[in-house]
């Protein structure tokens, strides 16, 4: 009988560590699963954010080279007009000057 109640024990003890060992087995299941859904959230919300950064770089980029464009456009411009006056008035005083030439050449 002792020998039986020894086994039984013996038993026992081993299937209660079985069990033990499974719902441990499932606890670290469980926590890993939840550390993976975290990991993916954090990485979904990482990519979200990286996104929206980009498409604002990408929205102030462009709006710069706008800017820049008109700048320049506008540069072009007012230079081009300082050029055209320039040669106008530069052509009006090379004009009188050949006229006072002429007349004091024809003077003498």
């Amino acid at each position: 009988m002792r020998i039986t109640s020894l086994v039984i024990v013996l038993a026992t003890a081993t299937a209660l560590v079985a069990l033990g060992q499974e719902g441990t087995t499932e606890d670290i299941k469980h926590g890993a699963k939840k550390a993976g859904e975290t990991i993916k959230n954090g990485l979904e919300t990482a990519g979200e954010k990286t996104k929206e950064a980009a498409e604002t770089v990408g929205e102030k980029t462009k709006e710069t080279a706008e800017t820049v464009g008109k700048k320049t456009k506008e540069t072009a411009e007012s230079v081009g007009e300082k050029t055209k006056e320039g040669a106008k008035t530069a052509g009006h005083k090379t004009k009188k000057a050949v006229k006072k030439a002429k007349t004091e050449a024809t003077g003498d």
